[in-house]
Formats: structure tokens, sequence, C-alpha cells
């Protein structure tokens, strides 16, 4: 069995693994996920953050600067109960004909001894210069690995819902400078050959001018994730999967 880096995917590596179905148009479910509250301190430190973007050159900065000034601090305010942001995970998954495996930029998953979990969100950060690879390639690789986890994770796990091993959902987005592109996945027959992944996009979001439609996304999946799994992590060690 041959293991593929994230790093060095290709589209038609990616092709050749996976069934790869990608849905025409935008969702009204991203708008709905725009609906969701957000709390008067939220809101001023968005308010906060806007500000300070608004007098810096995002452009020009390097990539470890703009995630650290402009990603990660959205990433937090979506943190909600033992749901953390993380950056730097670590990606591994076996499926029948092939591995992936690298390490995402960053993550919105559960903690448990101060560790991630399986990842509800996966973000990757595109990478400047003229050989980087295409962050949406390497967005679904990091995507499929993180179904993966959570697949693997649930099919251990007693409380497992019935149709959590016909389907795994995953969500991720991908920024360019300080835009954010949200994708929302599914990976059907797993324990197969060659699994299909369907995605399906968001709108194009400026981190700027529409930070407050960020947060509101990022938490919205975060709550669909906690419902989804509510009682899961109140058991022994033994359910979550660890990464």
């Amino acid at each position: 069995m041959e293991t593929y880096s994230l790093s060095q995917l290709s589209e038609e590596t990616l092709r050749a693994l996976v069934t790869l179905r990608i849905q025409v148009g935008v969702s009204e479910e991203w708008r709905n996920m725009e609906k969701k509250g957000l709390t008067p301190a939220e809101g001023a430190q968005i308010d906060y953050l806007k500000s300070i973007l608004r007098e810096r050159d995002l452009v020009v900065m390097n990539e470890a600067t703009l995630w650290a000034r402009a990603i990660y601090p959205l990433l937090v305010l979506a943190e909600e109960t033992y749901v953390q942001a993380w950056a730097g995970i670590p990606l591994k998954a076996n499926y029948p004909a092939f591995q992936l495996e690298g390490e995402a930029d960053g993550a919105l998953a559960p903690a448990a001894g101060g560790k991630p979990q399986q990842p509800y969100l996966i973000v990757h950060e595109a990478k400047r210069g003229v050989h980087s690879s295409d962050p949406q390639i390497q967005l679904y690789g990091e995507m499929l690995a993180a179904a993966w986890l959570n697949w693997k994770s649930s099919a251990n796990s007693q409380l497992v819902k019935t149709d959590a091993i016909d389907s795994q959902e995953i969500f991720g987005c991908y920024t360019v400078s300080e835009s954010w592109t949200f994708v929302h996945g599914a990976v059907d027959g797993i324990e197969t050959e060659k699994p299909t992944f369907t995605v399906e996009f968001s709108r194009v979001y400026n981190g700027i001018f529409e930070a407050e439609c960020i947060v509101q996304i990022l938490k919205a999946i975060v709550t669909k994730q906690l419902e989804y799994h509510s009682g899961d992590f109140a058991t022994t060690d033994s359910v979550i999967g660890q990464i």
C-alpha cells in the first residue's frame, strides 16, 4: 500500500485514489450558518481585530505572521466547551487502498489531556511561491485524512450513530491572505477500494470586512458537531480516536 504526502498531492493523484464530486453553485446552508449569534464580547473582539488588521499590510506579511494575526484569532473565537483551536495538526489515515500522511495548518478539534483529538474543521493556509501546491487539492487530502480519523473513532465508539459508517461528514477551509473559503465534504464508502468524496464550496469571505460571517460559520460548525457527538466524550478514553 502506497503512502501519499498531503503536501505533495496532485489533482491527478487524488482522482486516482477517490471519486471526486464537486457540487456546482453555493448552497443556502452557508447563509444559514451566518445567522449564528455572536455575544457582545465576541463582537467587541472582532471589532478590535478588524481595526488592527486595517492598519497592516497583509499582502507582504510572511505566512507565519499572517496566520498569527489574521487567521488563528478568528478560530479561537469559535471555541466552545472542549472544542479548541489548534495549529500544526498531524494527520494520518489508512484507507483500504492507500495511506495519507502529513500536517494541517490548523483545526477546530476537541481536546483530551491537553492534546487535539479528531478534528471537525481543517484549515489550510495557502502557501506562496511559484512551486506552491494547489490549496484546494491539499485541503481535500487533509479533509479525507480527518474524515478517516473521525470514522475510525466512531467505529470504535459504542455510542456510534448508524449513519456514521455509511457517510462521514467533514468541514474544511483554505485561506489566501485574509480571504476564507469554506468547504463541506462527505466521504462515502470509506471501507471500499475507491471512496467517493463529495465537496461543496462556500463563497469567498473577506477576513477583515466579513470577519463576523467567518466566526458565525465557524461557531455553527462547532455547534453542529457538538450536537451530533453529544455524550461521546463523557465515556472512557477508548472512545476517543487518537491522532
